[in-house]
């Protein structure tokens, strides 16, 4: 037979379960604004049935309040977190893209490179009607150095734009860092807790918060397993192992401990292009292992701010090893030969067989097999007989190396940079770069070309120069002349040419800047000075695309050519970006739909257990009146 207080037993748990569920409900009710709070839900099941040795067998013994637990869904949580990573990334890049399509806007309220170019072209008119006339050649020479300022403006502006990128990467690693440590106090934290017996719901809450966080930074994977005893692994620890990982694998926490992103600069030893800013991070981790960022898992903003900075539309430079390695004898200051090793790189693709197209650093690091090594020049070699262009890289002395350049590496792969596909910062410096080559080169030769001569019957001088912005030094760029390149040649990175000439060194020659009367204009076939046969050969140089070809267009088409590719990347950019938050709206809402507090659901939530609370206690009071009348009122 049943004790008689049983029914009392059964009306308590009742009112323990409405009591834990008017607890929960007045929680979500205080949190219904926090971030990150997941609604938390009281799970009770009934109690086992109790064998009351009575006909009808068994009797119900209430119900047995479990845990509180918070609602998630674990699919969200992931898709979420993916989604994010991609938002972050095109946020970054339509920012960046569109800086850099503002800085080569040509339009009536800004003067870019069509309104300069078509002046320094009306200029070269000018003085083909008044081609004895130095005034007009000196308005032409304003106009060409008008150019030249322009150039060393978007230089100036896009490494500042890059140095921009290069500090964010920096913070977003110290925030990932930052992270990191959080997530580990917050799993410890919880492990103590929940060992313990208890639930750390609130904490839980805390480290995916976190977690989602830092998907917006990097793309990241979070697994959570539980802790077995190996004696008995039924037995439940309350201890749980979470690993964070980022950019595919990378292991950023395990349990309580994290590894950590480290910024290193580069300094000018290991410079990758030749108009990089001084002093880009390389990332490795706090135990020495590089972080590669030419992964492709990357993602999130990290992964944006790497695109905008290095991106090269896989220009970048790369070949094989040639067999044997070579020695050359170099003069370093003072007089004194020193010897040095002299690589030879063997390269296919056809950006690299042009010296215009060169975006290497005259002095850097370069990958030789799976060593990096400094090199203090290299040379740019044509050999006619075999048709095979090839680079030489002069290797530096054991003060930059380590080691030597073993022979193991002939036969491998040799590399200057990451193979990075994105139209980010250097593939815009290298556009820039090709053209002011070019263009200098082929209107220098018209200038210089044979019998012409200037108003002083002096031979003609190139007009447009390279300078050294912090010496006020200028390169009149004839080391070489065309005759030079009609067999077999090679071409020092140290040479007084064109590869010297970048947007930020784009200069006109100082002599004629001070005095047009040395800008040459015709040749001596001419009949007298008022002659303007050179004037008409660089006129037609503005559109004629026999005489100079960029991409396929004339000169004069280069903004056409760039603005297509910024304003195709911008556009790209904002596209995702949009794309991404909006798919982002609908997986939230899909995620909140699980886990957030509706304020109505809650308040129907605290009437059903207030009543629930309220039979409880009736329940309670009736057994009370029970056991009175029982104990108090029959007689023994």
């Amino acid at each position: 037979m049943p004790s008689q207080f049983f029914g009392l037993n059964i009306a308590y748990t009742g009112l323990v379960a409405s009591n834990a569920s008017l607890n929960t409900t007045a929680n979500n009710i205080s949190n219904v604004e926090k971030e990150g709070y997941s609604r938390q839900e009281t799970v009770t099941q009934s109690a086992d049935a109790l064998r009351v040795f009575a006909k009808y067998g068994c009797a119900g013994a209430g119900v047995e309040t479990l845990a509180v637990q918070r609602l998630k869904d674990e699919y969200y949580d992931v898709r979420y977190r993916n989604n994010n990573s991609n938002c972050g990334e095109f946020d970054v890049k339509s920012i960046y893209m569109k800086s850099i399509e503002n800085y080569f806007t040509d339009d009536e309220y800004t003067t870019g490179f069509n309104t300069l170019f078509n002046n320094m072209f009306s200029g070269l008119e000018e003085v083909m009607k008044n081609a004895g006339d130095t005034t007009f050649k000196q308005a032409f020479v304003k106009d060409a150095s008008s150019l030249t300022s322009y150039f060393n403006s978007m230089y100036d502006s896009l490494q500042t734009l890059q140095k921009d990128t290069n500090a964010e990467i920096k913070a977003t690693a110290d925030r990932i860092n930052a992270y990191a440590s959080q997530i580990a106090t917050l799993t410890k934290q919880i492990n103590v807790i929940e060992i313990g017996g208890g639930t750390a719901n609130e904490l839980r809450d805390e480290r995916d918060l976190i977690v989602d966080k830092l998907s917006e930074l990097v793309t990241v994977t979070a697994q959570e397993s539980r802790v077995v005893d190996d004696n008995n692994p039924d037995r439940e620890t309350g201890a749980t192992n979470y690993v964070v990982k980022i950019a595919g694998g990378d292991i950023l926490v395990k349990n309580y401990d994290y590894n950590e992103l480290v910024c290193t600069a580069r300094n000018a030893n290991a410079k990758v292009n030749q108009t990089d800013a001084d002093g880009l991070y390389d990332l490795k981790w706090s135990n020495g292992i590089p972080f590669d960022l030419n992964n492709a898992s990357m993602g999130g903003k990290l992964r944006g701010l790497i695109d905008v900075r290095d991106g090269n539309n896989s220009e970048y430079f790369h070949g094989m090893v040639a067999n044997p390695l070579k020695t050359i004898d170099v003069e370093e200051a003072g007089g004194t030969k020193v010897t040095h090793q002299l690589v030879t790189v063997d390269v296919d693709a056809s950006y690299l067989k042009d010296i215009n197209k060169c975006t290497i650093a005259e002095s850097g690091s370069i990958r030789l097999g799976e060593n990096q090594f400094c090199y203090d020049s290299f040379n740019f070699c044509y050999d006619e007989a075999t048709d095979k262009y090839t680079y030489e890289f002069v290797i530096s002395d054991g003060t930059l190396n380590n080691m030597a350049v073993p022979n193991s590496a002939c036969g491998k792969e040799a590399s200057i940079g990451l193979d990075n596909g994105y139209q980010g910062i250097p593939y815009y410096m290298a556009q820039m770069s090709e053209w002011i080559r070019d263009f200098s080169q082929n209107f220098n030769e018209i200038l210089t070309q044979q019998d012409s001569v200037d108003e002083h019957g002096n031979h003609g001088i190139n007009l447009f120069v390279a300078e050294d912005k912090a010496t006020n030094k200028q390169l009149d760029m004839t080391d070489y002349s065309p005759a030079d390149f009609t067999g077999s040649y090679t071409i020092s990175s140290r040479d007084n040419y064109y590869y010297k000439l970048t947007a930020g060194s784009f200069a006109v020659d100082k002599t004629i800047d001070m005095d047009a009367s040395y800008l040459a204009t015709h040749t001596v076939q001419s009949d007298g000075q008022d002659k303007y046969d050179i004037v008409e050969q660089l006129i037609d140089l503005q559109t004629n695309k026999d005489k100079m070809s960029f991409r396929g267009c004339s000169s004069s088409e280069f903004l056409q050519c760039v603005l297509a590719d910024v304003a195709l990347n911008a556009n790209s950019a904002n596209v995702f970006k949009a794309k991404y938050e909006d798919l982002g709206t609908e997986i939230n809402n899909m995620r909140l739909s699980v886990s957030s507090v509706d304020n109505d659901e809650e308040a129907a939530n605290l009437v059903k257990f207030q009543n629930a609370y309220v039979l409880a206690s009736k329940m309670m009071s009736t057994f009370n009146e029970i056991y009175n009348r029982l104990i108090l009122e029959t007689g023994v």
